[in-house]
């Protein structure tokens, strides 16, 4: 190990502090020697004040060894307490200069700080790991959602500009959902982020959440319907504290997700208020999500290999924005497979 720095630091200290304890004992002896010559000569022999040859190489030896130790001892603990410094030190010029996979070592036989730090650094520099990696993630993604409608746009206005189509109300309709698909876009990715960020305002209330619920229903029922679904409502009635609209939102992203991927059939809605906790429960009867896609199920812009093959549109952004709105409540969504091979999403917060 190369003295250099705080090892060399580390090593001379020690030396300094055997030399000084040899040095100490050596005058404390002879000022001892001192007093008992001066106020006790009878019990002591004059002609030992000095020590003798043998003595003087004991003196020497026993010097020379403890410097030995010590600067041992100093090189072994200068290696514990550097090796895991040294180590994060590299990793973090490494990942100043853009290397993200870099970890420190902290040893087998580092210091427990010393090597609580390196893990520390390893835990900091993975999470930056993970949040660059999905930044890349959703900057890709969102191109991806953004480019079909805008190139949709482009080119339907262009033909528009230069009389290809004809401008009819068809035109207008079509270029009127391709914005809304947009507006949808933007404000799912506004949720999602405001939610990551905390900073997803809330106006919570005491509200009747049955009615809000079966109003939300009675505008979705006839797409639901015409899916072939039959929504089924068990609701509580008692009032519950809660964001009503973001909550209706939520209740929107459930439905549409039900049905645009179940299978027809009857589609539950019910409500459950439990020590202190709301449920809200959406459940179809079918087909349910694939087993290893369930981990990824409320990330942004994840969708089941299944979702792509059929050609179903969506951004992958709906239980995402559910997701971040239960968040928000200070509560949480989960999924199970449901008693007849659905799913079931339940919706929880305190209220």
């Amino acid at each position: 190990m190369k003295l250099v720095g705080l090892s060399r630091q580390i090593v001379l200290s020690m030396a300094a502090i055997a030399l000084g304890v040899t040095l100490l004992v050596v005058l404390t002896s002879y000022a001892f020697y001192y007093v008992a010559f001066t106020y006790w000569p009878e019990h002591f022999d004059p002609a030992a004040w000095m020590p003798n040859g043998a003595e003087w190489v004991w003196l020497i030896a026993t010097t020379l060894a403890g410097l030995v130790i010590a600067i041992a001892v100093a090189v072994n603990l200068a290696r514990r307490i550097l090796v895991p410094l040294n180590s994060v030190a590299n990793g973090i010029r490494r990942v100043a200069e853009g290397d993200l996979g870099a970890r420190a070592i902290a040893g087998d036989r580092s210091l427990g700080e010393a090597a609580l730090l390196a893990d520390d650094f390893n835990a900091l520099a993975a999470e930056l790991q993970r949040v660059t990696e999905e930044q890349r993630f959703w900057n890709a993604a969102i191109a991806h959602e953004l480019r079909t409608p805008v190139t949709i746009l482009r080119g339907r206005l262009q033909g528009l500009a230069e009389g290809v189509f004809p401008p009819d109300e068809a035109q207008f309709r079509s270029l009127l959902t391709q914005v809304e698909g947009l507006a949808r876009l933007i404000e799912d990715l506004r949720v999602v982020s405001l939610a990551e960020s905390r900073h997803l305002d809330l106006q919570i209330q005491e509200a009747d959440l049955a009615a809000e619920i079966t109003a939300v229903v009675d505008v979705f029922k006839s797409s639901l319907q015409s899916a072939g679904q039959q929504p089924v409502l068990d609701l509580d009635e008692r009032p519950v504290r809660c964001d009503a609209v973001r909550i209706r939102q939520a209740l929107l992203v459930l439905l549409e997700n039900a049905r645009q991927h179940a299978a027809p059939g009857s589609l539950h809605i019910r409500t459950r208020l439990d020590r202190g906790w709301c449920h809200l429960i959406v459940e179809d009867e079918g087909p349910g999500i694939p087993a290893g896609f369930t981990p990824h199920l409320f990330k942004a812009f994840r969708r089941a290999d299944s979702t792509r093959a059929s050609g179903r549109k969506g951004s992958g952004l709906g239980l995402a924005v559910v997701s971040a709105i239960a968040r928000a409540h200070g509560g949480h969504v989960g999924y199970a497979p449901a008693p007849k091979g659905g799913a079931q999403f339940t919706l929880s917060w305190p209220y």
